[in-house]
């Protein structure tokens, strides 16, 4: 297994949780953007977003909600923002689908 999200998944590699059920983990970022950045990855690999099948429609619902809900736990009620990034042309840095969530402090648009 050489995909870093899958060996965090299989707690081959330490991560700080901040959730977990059957399906997704969230965990803090190793190198944060904001006072509060984590990851939502699925525990099931899925390279891109690309790789995404009709039968994935509510595991992906359940990973924007789960965005939320955790957003709103970490005190972003007032704003934060949702990156996925899709190959990397698109700025994906490892191949297993994944979702930041950064707030708490003034995001800008265009990010640059």
């Amino acid at each position: 297994m050489d995909c870093l999200f899958c060996k965090i998944v299989a707690g081959e590699i330490p991560a700080r949780k901040l959730y977990e059920d059957d399906q997704i983990i969230a965990f803090h970022d190793i190198a944060p953007q904001a006072p509060v950045h984590f990851l939502l990855i699925p525990k099931r690999h899925i390279a891109t977003l690309n790789d995404l099948k009709e039968s994935d429609k509510p595991l992906a619902g359940h990973l924007l909600y789960s965005a939320q809900r955790l957003a709103s736990e970490q005190g972003c009620e007032k704003g934060f923002r949702l990156v996925m990034n899709c190959n990397d042309l698109g700025g994906q840095t490892v191949h297993h689908i994944h979702m930041h969530v950064l707030g708490q402090r003034q995001l800008h648009w265009p990010p640059g």
